[in-house]
């Protein structure tokens, strides 16, 4: 288990460099008992102070003193500008872009996908929740063309994608695989034959497919797997697996340089 007194730890994307970004785990924070350490997540069995506390810390760890935006996340392609809205009001959407210093964007996830995105000449940030659903339904691209509304230049985008659950832990049935062919049968190259009748699902390298299409030139993956690091990061599938009653959230933040 997680030791609660680790400072905080901050993975750094290469292309990101001179951004104030992170993708967190789970080291650092206040939490206790299945959701120890950095839970950032609303929705997690957790205390609130020491949700508060967590995200506190995530947020000195990243951007000190920036103000905190967030979305309500369902899985979806939406991308929305970040406002000024609190917890009790955010917009139910699944990426978020801004060009206002002093904001730090924050996504959470739990084996889906982190991106987080940056045009520095323009001064334009964005951060998207990339599961398997949205990735389909588009929220790289959502994400692009929001940040290019706000002045950012297609050919200057950054991405980088966080950790995510690999391939090698991400079993999926038949049903799941025939979404994909049904809208491209190219995309039967980020499946896997696994067990019978099931498929091993390459999300980390759908997205950066995802945002290739996009158009962003320059995507960094940093490929750390959620699942299989239990002291580094939380993990919605592995929590499930061994039927626990709930799980953690860890963050990726972005601020505009």
């Amino acid at each position: 288990m997680v030791e609660v007194s680790n400072p905080v730890e901050a993975l750094h994307a290469d292309v990101l460099t001179g951004v104030p970004h992170g993708f967190l785990g789970r080291r650092g924070g206040v939490s206790t008992g299945a959701v120890a350490g950095l839970n950032v997540g609303l929705g997690a069995d957790d205390a609130r102070e020491a949700i508060a506390e967590n995200r506190a810390r995530a947020v000195a760890a990243v951007a000190p003193g920036a103000r905190l935006v967030t979305v309500y996340q369902v899985h979806s392609g939406d991308c929305v500008v970040a406002g000024d809205w609190d917890d009790a009001h955010r917009p139910h959407a699944d990426a978020l872009v801004t060009d206002k210093p002093g904001v730090v964007l924050g996504i959470v996830t739990a084996d889906c996908a982190p991106i987080l995105l940056a045009d520095v000449q323009a001064g334009v940030v964005g951060a998207a929740h990339a599961g398997w659903k949205g990735a389909f339904c588009g929220v790289a691209e959502a994400t692009v063309e929001a940040m290019i509304a706000l002045g950012a230049s297609r050919n200057r985008i950054v991405a980088a994608i966080g950790p995510c659950i690999a391939q090698a832990s991400y079993e999926v049935d038949e049903g799941f695989r025939a979404r994909f062919i049904a809208q491209d049968e190219a995309l039967g190259h980020f499946f896997a034959a696994g067990r019978e009748g099931h498929w091993q699902f390459a999300l980390e390298p759908y997205v950066a497919h995802r945002l290739a299409l996009a158009g962003v030139g320059q995507i960094e993956s940093l490929s750390r797997d959620t699942y299989a690091d239990e002291e580094g990061f939380f993990s919605f599938r592995r929590a499930t697996h061994r039927q626990e009653a709930t799980y953690g959230r860890q963050f990726s933040l972005i601020a505009c340089p």
